[in-house]
């Protein structure tokens, strides 16, 4: 990293530390839910922004991690952390399987693929009572204790959040950098030619599928007892969309997208509700010209931008 990118993560992890002391306890939650949303986004940036798999089904995964979190530490006394590895082992092999289908079809037709999956957890979600309690939900999810260290308050929870996040940056930071990351963005730009190089197609694509799965029921495990109640509402279709939305805007294929994405997502719309009734309207106009104006998003018209000022300003 260059020494001013160094200087501009110092400042805002500083930012995202300090934050809490000057915000109410829904400001944290909205801090948290960001924090939550990126880690799903992450996810879904990797398989669809590095290895060029379009994915519908990141919502499934969250709703697969969170019901996986909040049935075993309320109905059976697990502890947070065994329920938090299960549910990001459980949607990464979920994810393994569900990239079967990306070996076979491409395009609107692997989207189609994906869909039909996240309608078949909600469907599962919200008709197996004896499992999921269906659309009664289940309430009374504890927010953990680690190591002695209560998550109970707002802003406590808010930091493991906030450490989690740091944690999955930084893999996926190093992961997009090795050869693994590499291969994945020769998947995206010509598999063909990918594979007449000798990258193993068959297993990166089930890699990207199962990694960025992963991260959906991390996000999920998060997401359970931030809200301390969950029904199979939240996991449909439009969370999906959401969630692709977050990559499309922040930048899909950018490292930092997904920050920028969830920042417009879920911060924007509570910043807008000063216009009351207005401001559903003006949140999709100002999304419709973002992308009307530079398709690939906030980072690519940064770029788009900062670029011909680079080239003005060298000797």
């Amino acid at each position: 990293m260059k020494r001013w990118q160094c200087v501009a993560l110092a400042l805002v992890v500083a930012a995202l530390i300090a934050a809490p002391f000057s915000l109410k306890p829904h400001g944290i939650y909205l801090l948290s839910m960001w924090a939550v949303m990126s880690i799903a986004a992450i996810g879904l940036n990797l398989t669809l922004g590095y290895a060029g798999q379009i994915s519908l089904a990141q919502a499934a995964f969250v709703g697969i991690g969170a019901y996986c979190t909040a049935i075993l530490t309320t109905m059976h006394g697990w502890p947070f952390p065994a329920t938090f590895a299960l549910g990001a082992v459980l949607c990464f092999v979920v994810g393994w399987l569900l990239g079967y289908p990306a070996l076979r079809v491409q395009h609107h037709y692997l989207a189609f693929v994906t869909l039909a999956f996240t309608t078949l957890v909600f469907l599962v979600l919200r008709n197996e009572e004896w499992l999921t309690k269906g659309i009664y939900g289940i309430v009374g999810i504890p927010r953990p204790t680690l190591l002695g260290w209560s998550t109970k308050e707002p802003r406590d929870f808010y930091y493991l959040c906030l450490i989690v996040l740091g944690l999955v940056s930084w893999l996926i930071w190093h992961l997009v950098r090795s050869p693994w990351g590499r291969a994945f963005m020769a998947l995206r730009e010509n598999p063909v030619r990918a594979s007449s190089l000798g990258v193993d197609t068959r297993r990166y694509t089930l890699m990207a599928f199962a990694i960025g799965s992963a991260l959906g029921g991390v996000a999920g495990s998060l997401y359970a007892p931030l809200v301390e109640f969950i029904d199979p509402t939240p996991f449909t279709l439009a969370l999906s969309l959401n969630l692709l939305l977050m990559v499309i805007v922040g930048g899909s294929g950018y490292f930092v997208g997904p920050f920028l994405g969830a920042i417009v997502s879920v911060l924007l719309p509570e910043w807008l509700r000063v216009a009351e009734g207005l401001y559903l309207i003006i949140y999709a106009v100002a999304v419709m010209a973002l992308m009307a104006v530079c398709p690939s998003g906030l980072l690519g018209l940064a770029e788009r931008l900062i670029r011909p000022a680079a080239k003005k300003g060298a000797p």
